[in-house]
């Protein structure tokens, strides 16, 4: 083997199947990146970029880490491909398998207090779905009043604690949602975090209760402010108070 054709680029195609098999492997073993890459003798940025898909894998790089594995990773592309239904997310976000999340997949009517007023409830609504681009779960908001401030981002979960995590990060700025486990009816409480539009371009952080109830268990669902004295108000906000009345979150004062 020459020594350009060790350090040619795989296609796009082997690239994307061998950074899932890698992060199977990772997730199987109990094993991290850096201790992979000083096993396969790489470069942490190697092994970063190349699992993130913003770099290709070389020939070289794949037979150090099979090497380094004990397994190959080079199966065909189209085994590799049949693998995605069932693929693993990274492991920043849990390392979870698709079939092993199946559950949270669907369309929740949100349910948060209003920052305008605090007597009314918001609702929208948000569709969680699994990303076969990122393999991992996403979350989608549609049906807010307020179009602009509209969220997606991707959904972690944790083995440890069972909490779901919905990230939206742009740019460097985050906004989190934590969400407890989900009762038996499907409902998930929890906490927002989030910056609140002021006056001009002023953002202030804030804080506040949120609860995901699947859409199947809200008959002719309203979104939009509710206030007192309308359709649902008593409903989405009963609802809401379990997040608080139930210990799901806690808020603390100074």
């Amino acid at each position: 083997m020459t020594l350009a054709a060790a350090e040619a680029d795989l296609s796009t195609e082997l690239s994307q199947a061998i950074a899932a098999r890698v992060r199977e492997e990772l997730a199987r073993r109990r094993l991290s990146r850096q201790a992979l890459a000083d096993l396969a003798k790489i470069s942490i940025s190697t092994l970063e970029k190349a699992l993130a898909g913003r770099r290709p894998f070389t020939l070289a790089t794949t037979i150090r880490l099979e090497e380094a594995l004990g397994a190959s990773l080079r199966a065909p592309v189209r085994a590799a491909a049949a693998l995605s239904p069932t693929g693993l997310a990274p492991e920043a976000l849990g390392a979870y398998s698709r079939t092993a999340v199946a559950w949270l997949e669907g369309q929740y009517v949100t349910l948060r207090p209003s920052f305008e007023d605090p007597k009314a409830v918001y609702a929208y609504r948000t569709e969680i779905a699994w990303d076969e681009a990122s393999s991992s779960l996403a979350f989608r908001e549609a049906a807010r009043e307020d179009a602009d401030f509209t969220q997606k981002g991707a959904v972690s979960l944790s083995n440890q604690s069972g909490h779901t995590y919905l990230i939206t990060n742009e740019q460097g700025q985050f906004r989190l949602v934590v969400l407890g486990r989900p009762v038996i009816g499907g409902e998930m409480y929890g906490l927002l975090t989030t910056l609140q539009a002021g006056q001009g371009s002023h953002l202030t952080p804030a804080a506040a209760p949120i609860a995901f109830v699947p859409l199947r268990r809200v008959d002719d669902p309203r979104f939009g402010r509710i206030a007192p004295g309308t359709s649902h108000y008593d409903l989405y906000r009963a609802t809401l108070a379990r997040v608080t009345d139930k210990g799901f979150a806690r808020f603390f004062a100074g």
